[in-house]
């Protein structure tokens, strides 16, 4: 029987960990964060009175079959650079969104029939069907709505630090995600922006519940780069007390990027960000138990034409990371 491995997160990091796993005979489930609300996400939002789509269409072409048609899965990246209106929309976005339309409003059945389009390996589960958004409360006591600001913020925001997120309104978990995480041999949490991607997938009523009462085994991937705004001089140490301060001391395996020998080209280029690698200061921990390892991928990322949010240059090794993951099997 195949194992099940259950990855909960969103964005880049999860795709990257998707990529890998999917190579591997096991029962894959992806949990994905549903408050996104920057580029095309603010338009499905606003303008189409619908869900996010973006991460959840970063996990079907991770996860599509190697099978299906190259161009489709080229299609479904593919962001407009051009027009009035429609610069910075993904076509897998508005895809899906036209499909919502076909199907009556059922943006639960359109993201099924894209999965099975793409020939999709595994289960993508939105971790919420409620319309709710992130709120960041900051250590000057201003409080941010929405995970696009909160990303991206403004002005003499990013000089305090985040010390809590919510959601507002609440959102209630979707019952197939709970059932995944009941169910899980594995529970793989990250990498990926902690306050934006991660947390608010615990912040869920239900998720954090079934994660604790969850036999899996909990590995949790350390970020390689701190994110200006959010986890400014975090290191591996502080990335994990966050998390743990929102699930608990679940965790059971963190893994850790031990290759420091970045491109100096591609550090500038952070450094003008103020991004800066994390560092390692997790010494003589009983638990959870710390694997460290070259987990960093050796191509340097760019984004697309269009896009115009702050995307990672320097990720994760896809096939390394799996194979990390697969032998706590």
């Amino acid at each position: 029987m195949e194992k099940k491995v259950v990855v909960i997160g969103g964005g880049t990091g999860t795709y990257t960990v998707l990529l890998g796993l999917k190579k591997f005979p096991l029962n894959l489930s992806v949990v994905v964060s549903m408050m996104d609300s920057g580029g095309s996400n603010r338009v499905i939002r606003d303008e189409f009175g619908l869900l996010p789509t973006s991460d959840i269409r970063q996990c079907m072409v991770a996860l599509s079959s190697e099978n299906a048609d190259q161009t489709l899965r080229k299609l479904f990246t593919y962001r407009y650079s051009l027009g009035t209106g429609i610069t910075g929309m993904t076509f897998g976005n508005l895809f899906m969104a036209a499909l919502t339309d076909i199907y009556g409003g059922n943006q639960e059945k359109a993201i099924s029939k894209t999965c099975e389009i793409l020939g999709v390996k595994g289960s993508i589960i939105p971790v919420t069907y409620d319309n709710s958004h992130l709120v960041a409360r900051y250590s000057n006591g201003k409080q941010v709505l929405g995970e696009h600001a909160i990303d991206e913020p403004d002005g003499e925001l990013v000089k305090h630090r985040i010390v809590e997120v919510e959601l507002f309104p609440p959102a209630h978990a979707n019952k197939k995600a709970i059932l995944a995480i009941k169910s899980a041999d594995i529970i793989v949490i990250g990498p990926g922006d902690l306050y934006t991607s991660i947390l608010p997938n615990f912040l869920v009523k239900g998720i954090k519940a079934a994660v604790r009462r969850s036999r899996a085994k909990k590995v949790y991937v350390v970020n390689l780069m701190t994110r200006h705004g959010q986890t400014d001089g975090f290191t591996a140490g502080r990335h994990l007390d966050e998390l743990q301060k929102y699930i608990g001391p679940v965790i059971d395996v963190v893994l850790v990027n031990n290759k420091n020998k970045y491109p100096r080209e591609v550090l500038k280029r952070y450094e003008q960000e103020q991004a800066f690698p994390v560092v390692d200061d997790l010494e003589n921990l009983q638990k959870p138990l710390v694997i460290r390892g070259d987990f960093v991928s050796e191509r340097v990322y760019e984004k697309s034409k269009g896009d115009k949010l702050t995307r990672s240059l320097i990720r994760h090794d896809s096939d390394k990371l799996a194979r990390k993951i697969v032998s706590l099997l």
